[in-house]
């Protein structure tokens, strides 16, 4: 057991894995132009277990080795665990300029949900699984992997689920089974930081109904593994200046297409095979953690919001003005109360077995509603407060020419006192955040990643309890 440093964590990359940027190989994912730059991103997880600034918070220690291990990986059995993994990944996405880094955090959320889906499986004669999830669970623990998850299936016809579409690989399914293991084919959207983890968990991504239990599978493959082919993607795609893009200009976050060409996968590894009747239950309870853990990495980027307005409202010299101040107010009501709800959530756990703490899974929900549904009408009011030179303002290339820079220095300056370098950095920071490539792809995310806001309010329709409350009513209004 041991903790990995940064540079034995790059080395593990360089082991053959078959990725695609813009239609080209990858030979080494550690030193390409794009993906390299999620690399150095992906370190901040094992430089932090490193900083004893962070030390405390980024390390567990097993009580009976005495050996240091990954919080991420520590299995949540109260508040306090929940609360502190919370914080960690807040951490994190603040030390990595409010993107996330993920390396660890979706996988450990996917192993979380094996270990309670893998737990009612053995109640009903199934004991292996929870065998070979306690086993992965410990290699992966103690090897310190960067693990990434796989579930959302490419569905095709989005009005049926497997059966009747074009072709029976939109949902990923066994098409063999061997004395050793089963074969897989089909495709995964939306994996986020495969190109640069060790490890991919796959899950289902629905409930699934009696004819599908070749669709009803669960498993964990190497990054490296023959057969799977990880087709990449980021925002952007160029190199930045860090002056014009402070954000986006040394972080990347990527995604991959992810193909499964006949992939084996030996038994030991396979988690879930024909259980139809858990493949929604494994789905959901793997949503429950991530949707904790997004909203815990979406705190830094909301306080950046209030933090940038207030800023720029000060270098435009109109931070006495009442509209701006209420636009500030709301800025910040919206982080507080996103902050609130997920604290909330973790000191409203359920403990489930095998003693593993969830969630409040209503609370959690409307967390990550609220993030969702008002993540547009921030942007909009950053953006009201900063002006339109966020999109109309001189170049980088003109601030450092010696033929324009002084007119830039000159015209461009704000209130008095701020130099016009800081107003143009500011400016420059809340256009990467909000105006540009980067600014849209939080936009999308917002809307769609870890559940779309039509998902979120039907888990909080379905936790919330109507029949008490108008159970309560009728008391009221005297109806027996």
């Amino acid at each position: 057991m041991g903790l990995r440093t940064p540079e034995q964590y790059k080395a593990s990359l360089k082991d053959g894995r078959e990725v695609y940027y813009r239609g080209e190989l990858v030979t080494d994912v550690t030193t390409h132009p794009i993906i390299g730059t999620a690399v150095e991103h992906a370190c901040i997880d094992y430089r932090m277990a490193e900083d004893p600034r962070y030390r405390d918070l980024a390390i567990c220690i097993d009580p009976q080795t005495k050996e240091p291990y990954s919080r991420y990986f520590h299995l949540p059995r109260n508040a306090d665990d929940l609360l502190k993994r919370s914080q960690l990944i807040a951490a994190s996405t603040r030390e990595g300029a409010t993107l996330v880094v993920l390396i660890k955090e979706i996988g450990t959320d996917a192993l979380f949900a094996l270990h309670i889906v893998a737990e009612e499986m053995a109640k009903r004669g199934k004991p292996e699984y929870k065998e070979r999830v306690e086993k992965y669970y410990k290699m992966c623990r103690d090897r310190d992997y960067g693990v990434a998850v796989a579930q959302s299936d490419v569905k095709g016809d989005r009005s049926m689920g497997p059966q009747g579409q074009e072709h029976p690989d939109y949902y990923l399914r066994v098409v063999e089974e061997r004395k050793d293991g089963i074969v897989v084919r089909g495709a995964k959207v939306h994996t986020s930081v495969l190109t640069n983890t060790d490890e991919v968990i796959v899950l289902p991504t629905r409930a699934m109904k009696p004819e599908d239990k070749a669709y009803s599978v669960a498993f964990a493959v190497p990054a490296a593994t023959k057969g799977l082919k990880l087709l990449a993607s980021s925002y952007g795609g160029f190199k930045k200046d860090p002056f014009e893009f402070p954000i986006s200009a040394s972080h990347k976050m990527m995604e991959t297409l992810t193909v499964f060409d006949d992939v084996f996968v030996p038994w030991e590894r396979v988690f879930m095979n024909g259980e139809t009747e858990a493949a929604g239950f494994l789905a959901l309870t793997f949503v429950k953690f991530h949707r904790f853990t997004a909203v815990s990495y979406k705190l830094p980027l909301l306080e950046l919001f209030a933090g940038s307005a207030r800023a720029i409202a000060e270098y435009n010299g109109v931070d006495g003005a009442g509209h701006i101040r209420e636009k500030m107010t709301e800025l910040a009501a919206y982080h507080a109360t996103v902050q609130g709800l997920i604290i909330a959530a973790a000191h409203q756990h359920a403990v489930v077995p095998p003693g593993i703490a969830i969630p409040n899974v209503l609370l959690t929900n409307v967390a990550k509603y609220q993030f969702a549904s008002n993540y547009h009408t921030a942007v909009q009011m950053v953006q009201d407060i900063a002006g339109g030179l966020l999109v109309t303002g001189p170049s980088v290339e003109d601030w450092r020419s010696e033929a324009t820079g002084p007119y830039v220095k000159k015209y461009l300056g704000g209130k008095k006192g701020i130099p016009t370098e800081h107003r143009l950095r500011m400016l420059n920071l809340i256009s990467d955040l909000t105006a540009g490539d980067f600014g849209g792809y939080q936009e999308v995310l917002a809307v769609h990643a870890e559940g779309s806001l039509e998902a979120e309010k039907l888990q909080t329709f379905r936790e919330y309890d109507f029949n008490s409350a108008a159970a309560y009513a009728r008391e009221l209004a005297g109806i027996k």
